[in-house]
């Protein structure tokens, strides 16, 4: 696969989350005209909202399997498809059981989407594995930042909302061309004789031990680095207006969080692998957003709040989650599309949970949450201290990356038990 291929294969995969980041967030700023559209309030829409993350666990995992057996390709088309039907069913559902139905269309678009493009990613940068990923983040927050300036614009000139969601649509069809004419890498495995499949067969499993322990360990990050971000996001505002700022104060907060984040990503894209290894890295960010909770919690001063909500934004949000599910797909390598399924199956998990137990401590105070929020960071640190004491190159498979992408399929050498070609 040429450079310039792989730039253009790089660019449709990456144009998908900026059309994602926009569904994101595009029920919650178009709430009030769907929910008269729908004969329900604000909490129904929220409710259609919630339908979301039920449809991303529903496929998750099986997904991630089946992305390994058939390709990245088949999976971001499928993700593509399934977001357009979203776009389209939405604006067209009379009550919020359609609507909800969709909602759950766009949970299973994003899992697609995520089956094949994080694995396709790390295989189309086998060298820059972190980089790569963590620039999903960073289109998905510059389709966040996108929509709501579309919207203001509709609702200015008094224009139909539905326009909004015909643009991603139609944005996602012109990408859906594109895609069917890329190559994406694609890995299977095939024993070349009988007698090298029973020696595969045969052989002892290369699952040890630590690189178990690991992935575990790495799991449980999925699921904290997850939930320390979303309960920023979420209660953030209603923090500080229990903590004495007006509510105009209290929002800003969240923007300057959002601002931070995506400062992150860029950073955290140019630095890790380049400069600083993603162990480090990994530690870095959940030090720094530990301490950044605490400060927020023990001081609530204008000035620091928003310095230390910027500093949570750049390391919590900025793309530490996705230096986890690199790290876990160098351990397993052969399996990149279903640690991509587990991985945030677990993180869809802490959305769901997060929630309800925030909801438990907020009957007693706000600030219990911020607190349970500092325990969370506590943990994330403890897994990334682990990573970085059993993440060594004994525990990682090694992989000879001239072999990752292929031209053609006898460039292949002859003594591995696989093969790695393109897939068209």
């Amino acid at each position: 696969m040429s450079h310039a291929e792989r730039i253009k294969t790089t660019a449709c995969l990456y144009f998908n989350y900026l059309i994602h980041g926009m569904a994101i967030v595009i029920l919650a700023q178009n709430m009030s005209v769907l929910g008269k559209q729908w004969h329900v309030g604000d909490a129904g829409v929220s409710m259609v909202i919630s339908s979301l993350e039920i449809g991303r666990l529903l496929v998750l995992y099986v997904a991630g399997d089946l992305s390994d057996r058939y390709g990245r390709k088949l999976f971001v088309r499928l993700g593509i498809l399934t977001y357009t039907a979203f776009f389209i069913g939405i604006i067209f559902s009379q009550s919020m059981i359609e609507a909800y139905c969709f909602g759950i269309l766009a949970g299973m678009a994003n899992s697609f989407l995520d089956s094949g493009t994080y694995p396709a990613l790390m295989e189309l940068f086998p060298n820059n594995q972190a980089s790569a990923n963590i620039m999903i983040k960073a289109f998905a927050s510059i389709g966040e930042l996108i929509l709501p300036i579309l919207v203001a614009t509709l609702e200015h000139f008094h224009v139909w909302y539905g326009w909004s969601f015909l643009f991603c649509a139609s944005a996602l069809i012109v990408n859906f061309v594109f895609v069917h004419n890329r190559k994406f890498p694609k890995t299977f495995f095939k024993p070349k004789a009988k007698k090298e499949a029973k020696k595969v067969a045969t052989a002892p499993s290369v699952l040890t031990p630590k690189r178990l322990f690991l992935g575990v360990v790495l799991t449980i990050f999925g699921y904290i680095s997850m939930a320390t971000f979303y309960l920023v996001s979420q209660w953030l505002t209603q923090y500080g207006m229990n903590v004495g700022l007006d509510m105009t104060h209290a929002r800003m907060l969240v923007s300057i969080y959002s601002v931070g984040s995506i400062v992150g990503v860029v950073t955290t894209a140019i630095l890790v692998e380049r400069v600083i290894k993603p162990t480090w890295f990994m530690l870095f960010d959940t030090t720094f957003s530990f301490i950044a909770l605490l400060t927020i919690v023990l001081f609530t001063n204008d000035l620091v709040m928003n310095l230390a909500s910027f500093v949570i934004g750049c390391t919590a949000a900025g793309g530490v989650m996705q230096i986890g599910l690199t790290l876990m797909g160098d351990l397993f390598p052969t399996a990149k599309g279903r640690i991509t399924g587990i991985y945030y199956t677990a993180s869809g998990l802490a959305s769901f949970s997060i929630p309800v137990v925030t909801a438990l401590i907020s009957k007693r105070s706000v600030v219990n949450i911020m607190w349970f929020d500092v325990a969370i960071a506590v943990v994330g640190i403890l897994c990334s201290l682990i990573v970085l004491l059993f993440y060594r190159k004994d525990v990682v498979p090694q992989q000879n990356n001239k072999d990752i992408i292929l031209n053609k399929p006898e460039d292949v050498q002859t003594q591995s038990n696989f093969e790695i070609k393109e897939e068209y």
